[in-house]
């Protein structure tokens, strides 16, 4: 290692955060760096978040923005810089030729990062990635610089994914057709069915992205049981108990949740939005009744059929409830690729192409909301006491809707008919069985109270999030890293 890359103590840290350029990491991650950058642990915290090239010209889209893409610029409290990932179009590799080409783009790009910051005397610390990066692993191999990895899903997602590559994989692989099949899981307090497992791990139809999916996390699970890095997982502690008990036995995990930003913090929005559309549904939700209102959004990613549109609007109305209901332009795509518009949908709610979510979920008229599931809308749900109507599609969305309705019982989840719509009579069955005055309605809107206050008290200032990270930060010491000839040093093999 040479000598301008040493980390002195005194020095203080500096913690680089490498995240994937979509917006579902890159909040969570800005929210983090914030946070470590404000602790007080007795030496100065620094932060730098690490974007794509692509994803920082929207994060500032700016023409000096474009001239300093190579040096770090900052918000006064954190420090962003942007590495190139081999490809500068927001594109996912084609196949395993190109996810090596863009490794191999990332790693020289970020090495010369840490290498510059050494030279400016702000010597990295520790590298961090979003649930995972194997460039991180590459460059802080080279550098010696010890690795903590920032798993923004749910503990459950970090013990399903560990043990399905420590043993579990035959069984889960060669029941993936059975949706009803259950596996039990060591830390789950129960057995999961198929159906509730993320989806790449029960895919079966051999595509070039789940491939992708499954070689990176096999070598992410290879990479920790091999180095140990610390794992910060955005979740609190009364909310997974016996699986976060589980992964401690496995890894080194610090619950630093919720993750979720607030109206003080910056957030990124890499979407257009126009304050005035802003104004307006703030302005509605106002003329709301408390708890009154149906918010309904399904993420930055996912596109409908004008089918299922018509679907979603018809259940709406049929709810009989106001209703804000949040669509980009290019989130309405049919079939055949065309793009269809929501006309004459808003005589008892409001369509809107982006909004504030956490504002919107913080507002005392939303009384249900209809989402996606990713974990990001689901700890904002929580820390926000709304209860959860499930439309689950991909990714960690299945395992989160389980969470939701059968571990913590704050919502319920939609059935799909057998074209995989869902029908708006079926939605509207759901907004009653929540917002209505039943017994089930009664129990989840009590239990969503109750999680949003243990919520908050972890996320409030001295409260557990802030401890653990607290913890997290003394436990990075000039010796946990990688010596000169590629070994760990002795301080943290397992």
């Amino acid at each position: 290692m040479a000598d301008d890359e040493k980390r002195p103590q005194q020095n203080g840290h500096h913690f680089l955060l490498v995240a994937v350029g979509i917006q579902s990491h890159i909040n969570p991650a800005l929210v983090l760096v914030h946070r470590l950058s404000r602790l007080g642990v007795g030496a100065p915290v620094h932060a730098t978040l690490s974007v794509p090239i692509t994803t920082y010209r929207r994060m500032f889209p700016s023409p000096a923005a474009a001239a300093i893409e190579e040096t770090a610029t900052t918000d006064g409290v954190v420090s962003y810089v942007s590495y190139f990932d081999g490809a500068d179009d927001g594109s996912w590799p084609k196949d395993a030729d190109d996810r090596a080409l863009r490794r191999l783009a990332s790693s020289e790009s970020l090495s010369a990062i840490v290498a510059g910051f050494a030279a400016r005397g702000r010597p990295v610390t520790c590298m961090m990635c979003t649930v995972v990066s194997l460039p991180v692993f590459d460059v802080a191999r080279q550098h010696n610089i010890p690795v903590a990895i920032y798993w923004i899903q749910p503990a459950t997602l970090l013990a399903i994914n560990y043990h399905y590559f420590h043993g579990y994989n035959e069984l889960i692989a060669s029941h993936a057709t059975d949706p009803t099949y259950e596996v039990c899981l060591p830390g789950l307090s129960r057995p999961l069915r198929i159906s509730n497992f993320p989806s790449f791990l029960i895919d079966i139809s051999g595509s070039e992205r789940v491939k992708a999916f499954i070689e990176v996390f096999q070598e992410l699970f290879e990479y920790t049981d091999q180095w140990r890095p610390k794992v910060l997982v955005n979740t609190f502690d009364e909310l997974e108990v016996s699986v976060i008990g589980e992964m401690k036995k496995h890894l080194d995990v610090f619950t630093v949740g919720p993750m979720v930003g607030s109206s003080t913090e910056a957030r990124i929005h890499l979407f257009k939005h126009d304050n005035v559309d802003e104004k307006r549904y703030m302005d509605w939700l106002q003329a709301q009744l408390e708890k009154s209102v149906v918010y309904v959004s399904f993420g930055s990613v996912t596109k409908n059929s004008k089918r299922q549109m018509d679907e979603i609007i018809g259940g709406l109305q049929q709810s009989g409830r106001p209703y804000l209901l949040v669509v980009r332009k290019d989130g309405l795509e049919d079939d055949d690729g065309s793009h269809h518009s929501l006309e004459d949908t808003q005589s008892q709610g409001m369509v809107v192409e982006w909004c504030d979510q956490l504002e919107v979920l913080s507002h005392s008229a939303v009384g249900c909301f209809v989402s996606h599931c990713g974990w990001n809308s689901t700890i904002e749900a929580v820390v926000s006491g709304v209860p959860v109507i499930g439309v689950p599609n991909m990714f960690d969305q299945p395992t989160n809707i389980y969470l939701i309705e059968e571990e913590w019982e704050i919502g319920v989840r939609v059935e799909r008919n057998s074209d995989g719509v869902v029908t708006g009579i079926e939605l509207a069955r759901c907004i009653e069985l929540v917002m209505g005055e039943g017994p089930k309605a009664m129990t989840i809107r009590e239990r969503s109270k109750v999680l949003k206050e243990i919520a908050q008290a972890s996320a409030n200032i001295g409260g557990y999030a802030e401890k653990n990270l607290h913890d997290f930060v003394k436990t990075i010491q000039v010796n946990d890293a990688f010596c000169t000839d590629g070994t760990m040093s002795k301080s943290i093999k397992p």
